[in-house]
């Protein structure tokens, strides 16, 4: 397999002295790759090297051919047309003047041989779901997940060497994702994907893991990759117990020798007072006998040495992803209980909730629906973060809502400091006790919240929600699993598992939400909220 891609040495420090890499050696060839990795291992950064947005610090990046890339956060301009945003917008007016009459030798410059360049652009368009948006639209009459395909279908149409995709399921809903997932399983050239959409990863031929800095090749999807890592995980702890018990066995040998030699010496010593052999004979044995003792001594330890080293490396190669643990006061929602009331509703932007809607007890409801159809808007309703136009929207127990763009916090403090903000009366010794179950230990908590990670700082978003007080005993999460690698995902429903209160959660991650417990599914659609099930959800997409 030949390499379109090949990485030497290459090294990567921030501006503040952090390092991400440090003298990366690998290719990547033809096909698809699924890159992955948890947060802050330098999966983004790695592709914005790629893609030439950073510069090394040392070593070299060689691409044969050219690169397209859709980063994790696509920012367009708003006033943009379409085709100025597929790049044909040049070509389109030539054409168009040469179908109007005007034989100007520079529009047939500009044109060349792509006669077809609307059609094409159409059929891009109409591939990713997009048919019904005109080449003459602005970008600001779409929505963040029409905006993504949008970009997309532009590295689409220009069909680079190597495609960069970062996590660009974000943000598309059930169907969207669905025609991503049939564009990169039809890519014919070198894909490279960073996502942590388990549907995505099962279309890629190979998954490389960057970890510690360095990365590992396994064949086949998420699947194969997480069998593999089973095996090689349950390798690893096999070899601990191993090393363990040589470990234990070299402890004790050298106690062995140690009290053998301690013998030996007061042997040594008795037969030195009793003077049963001339001086010079017994100061030669004894010295004799010390060198063999301290030989003696030095290979046991030498043997305890080396098996602790053993050990160490045993116990590296097992991986230590630690899990959230949340346990909080005062959440239990008795069945029953009244949590939230929604009657008559209606939104801003035109969608509505028609008669009454009631969520009771610690019920867990997932809320689906398209791009666009207005789930952030009823979100940030019930919080109070906006008015409705009509009726009315109620909660009767203390809420929190975890909103899309993390902004809850601030980036000037720090992690415990931002805590404290929201609990106010609670102790900072409390506070840190609290922020472990987190995995923010010791210097972790004094971290300034504007150096996180985005996994990092999604879970310290979350402490903060869940810690403030009093405890929340309604949660809203707006697509929480944007940015987060698979380990965050899983802590994630770790937490949530431990959480005893109602739970409200708008996503488009099927696998996720199956994975909470949903009690009720509710699909916004066309302006309104109605029941729904998984499976319905599965045969539209």
């Amino acid at each position: 397999m030949s390499s379109a891609l090949t990485l030497t040495s290459l090294s990567f420090t921030w501006p503040d002295a952090t390092p991400v890499l440090d003298g990366l050696d690998t290719a990547f060839g033809p096909g698809r790759t699924g890159l992955v990795g948890v947060n802050g291992s330098g999966k983004s950064t790695l592709l914005k090297l790629i893609a030439g947005e950073l510069t090394p610090t040392g070593g070299t990046v060689r691409v044969s051919g050219e690169v397209g890339y859709l980063p994790q956060n696509v920012t367009l301009d708003t006033a943009l047309r379409v085709d100025e945003v597929l790049g044909i917008a040049a070509r389109r007016a030539a054409l168009h003047a040469i179908e109007a009459g005007d034989a100007c030798e520079e529009h047939f410059e500009t044109l060349g041989d792509d006669w077809d360049v609307e059609e094409r652009a159409l059929a891009a368009l109409g591939e990713l779901g997009l048919g019904r948006v005109g080449l003459d639209r602005t970008v600001g009459e779409l929505s963040g997940g029409e905006s993504v395909l949008l970009r997309l279908a532009a590295l689409l149409l220009r069909r680079p060497d190597v495609l960069l995709l970062d996590e660009p399921t974000n943000n598309l809903d059930l169907y969207a994702r669905r025609r991503l997932y049939a564009a990169v399983e039809s890519w014919p050239g070198v894909l490279i994907v960073v996502s942590h959409d388990r549907e995505l990863l099962e279309l890629v031929d190979r998954i490389a893991d960057l970890r510690s800095g360095a990365i590992t090749w396994y064949g086949g999807g998420f699947t194969a990759y997480e069998e593999a890592l089973t095996v090689e995980q349950e390798a690893a702890e096999r070899m601990v117990r191993v090393a363990e018990a040589d470990f234990r066995k070299q402890k004790r040998e050298l106690t062995d020798a140690q009290v053998k030699l301690a013998r030996r010496k007061r042997y040594g010593q008795k037969m030195w007072d009793q003077t049963r052999e001339p001086k010079i004979v017994m100061g030669a044995r004894k010295r004799a006998a010390q060198v063999s003792a301290g030989k003696h001594r030095i290979m046991h330890e030498e043997k305890l040495a080396e098996a602790r080293e053993r050990l160490d490396e045993a116990v590296e190669a097992v991986r230590d992803d630690d899990e959230i643990r949340v346990e909080l006061p005062y959440t239990a929602v008795p069945p029953g209980r009244e949590v939230l009331t929604l009657r008559n509703l209606e939104l801003a932007h035109g969608a509505r909730v028609d008669g009454l809607f009631e969520l009771r007890g610690p019920e867990r409801i997932a809320l689906v629906g398209r791009n666009g159809a207005g789930k952030t808007t009823l979100l940030r309703t019930i919080a109070g973060d906006l008015a409705p136009v009509a009726g009315e929207a109620r909660a009767q127990v203390p809420l929190r809502f975890l909103p899309q763009r993390l902004d809850v916090l601030d980036g000037g403090l720090t992690v415990a400091e931002n805590v404290a903000r929201f609990a106010p009366d609670v102790t900072g010794n409390r506070i840190r006790a609290r922020l472990a179950r987190f995995l923010f230990r010791g210097a972790r908590a004094d971290q300034p919240v504007a150096t996180l990670s985005g996994g990092e700082r999604f879970r310290a978003t979350l402490a903060a929600l869940m810690l403030a007080e009093p405890a929340p005993q309604l949660l809203m999460l707006d697509e929480p699993t944007n940015n987060l690698d698979m380990a965050s995902v899983r802590r994630l429903v770790s937490a949530l598992e431990s959480y005893e209160g109602a739970l409200l959660v708008a996503s488009h991650d099927l696998p996720f939400l199956d994975s909470l417990g949903i009690t009720r599914w509710l699909l916004l659609e066309e302006g309104v909220l109605r029941e729904t099930s998984p499976g319905e959800l599965h045969e539209e997409a």
